[in-house]
């Protein structure tokens, strides 16, 4: 929600007046526009925000006012009607009377990870940020605007990244945040569509090569049967990776987020991060022998894992811890899996795919696992289809159970 005021500057100029300003907030940001107008203090009513009638003029200088108040009222209902979640520095482009084409990409993509920021989206917000420093490492023009972006621009900003020993996989997230930094700026009316690079430069060529991993049922039985009696320092290794496989493959970041509250009598209810998409998970066996685990730790946190040790961490804190624990847990799953006799690279996404992959050599459908992992987007889950009643999924989720499981042991 956005709201305007018109004051004065604090500051006096060489004349003894106060110039007076436009000052609108948004999401506990501000900006101040100049009026081009000033005012000696005693002449300023602070209390309607409006000349004194010992100014000379008065009233007709209210009425202006007035007017530039209204203008700016409706330049937010006008962006609120047309459903545009607008930026700052658009107001001003709009109040000023600029086109709003000559707002430069260095200025919307700032407030992008300015509001990503606020949003706590710290993940995003970090993605954002290296493509932006890899943008502007590769294009020293500060001043470019979006229609600048062309095809050819792009095929030069893929062959500097590739001077720059960037792999397939890391040219397809810079350029796909591009893409996405450039959607929001059509939707928000920085840019004409029919300006729009991406219509002709495909990124869907950029991908990682390498194979995506996934255990077999004989593999997680291998991790299962980890003796944490011989090595006690790779139990919460072990135990990460099995619960996320039994959860539908919950990622890391809610895994580090996830409170003893999320657990209700056989159910965990959570929302995944990532795509802000409500679960709910009938706890199976292996899961609630992890859960008793730690909690007969009594750890003095509200969280599940002993991955944030203390509570009223910020977003920040909360990312940056999770980003060094993953590290941990990703170097010690390679342990274990050494150990075990499990061949491939094993990492914590494994566990993600792994629980897919099984469950369709099990008989499910398509469509069960892709509403069971929480996809949305239709060239990640192939088709789109209706969603599923928990008690359907839950159902599903036995077939990784149906085989007889070893003695789950957690004592180190």
């Amino acid at each position: 929600m956005a709201s305007i005021k018109i004051t004065l500057r604090k500051k006096m100029n060489r004349f003894g007046e106060y110039p007076i300003v436009l000052r609108i907030t948004k999401n506990r940001k501000q900006k101040i526009i100049s009026l081009g107008m000033t005012c000696k203090l005693q002449n300023w009513d602070d209390i309607k925000f409006q000349f004194r009638k010992s100014e000379k003029n008065y009233s007709q200088r209210n009425r202006v006012l007035l007017r530039l108040r209204e203008k700016a009222l409706k330049i937010i209902d006008d962006f609120q009607l047309e459903e545009n979640d607008f930026t700052l520095n658009q107001f001003e482009d709009k109040f000023r009377g600029k086109q709003s084409s000559n707002i430069t990409v260095k200025a919307f993509w700032e407030e992008k990870i300015d509001d990503l920021i606020l949003a706590e989206r710290i993940g995003s917000s970090k993605t954002y940020k290296d493509t932006f420093n890899s943008f502007f490492k590769f294009n020293r023009n500060n001043n470019i605007v979006f229609r600048e972006i062309t095809h050819s621009f792009l095929d030069k900003y893929v062959t500097f990244l590739r001077s720059n020993g960037n792999s397939d996989g890391g040219i397809g997230v810079k350029l796909r945040t591009l893409k996405a930094l450039y959607n929001q700026a059509i939707k928000k009316d920085i840019v004409k569509k029919e300006h729009y690079p991406f219509k002709t430069f495909k990124t869907s060529k950029f991908k990682s090569k390498g194979f995506k991993k996934a255990l077999s049922r004989d593999d997680i039985k291998k991790v299962e049967n980890l003796d944490t009696i011989l090595h006690p320092r790779l139990i919460d290794a072990k135990n990460f990776f099995l619960f996320s496989y039994f959860t539908r493959g919950m990622n890391f970041i809610d895994m580090t987020k996830l409170k003893w509250d999320n657990i209700q009598e056989d159910k965990i209810f959570y929302i995944r991060s990532k795509t802000k998409k409500s679960f709910v998970i009938k706890i199976s066996e292996p899961v609630q022998v992890i859960l008793d685990y730690y909690k007969s730790q009594n750890r003095d946190t509200k969280y599940v894992f002993p991955i944030l040790l203390k509570d009223n961490l910020t977003a920040v804190q909360i990312h940056n811890r999770k980003t060094k624990a993953l590290k941990v847990f990703n170097r010690k799953i390679k342990k274990l899996a050494k150990i075990q006799g499990i061949k491939g690279d094993i990492t914590s996404y494994v566990a993600r795919h792994s629980f897919a992959t099984n469950l369709k050599y099990a008989g499910v459908s398509i469509e069960i696992i892709s509403q069971s992992m929480g996809h949305r987007d239709a060239n990640i889950t192939t088709v789109y289809l209706k969603e599923f009643e928990n008690e359907t999924i839950d159902e599903a989720m036995n077939k990784l159970l149906e085989e007889p499981q070893p003695i789950y042991s957690l004592v180190s």
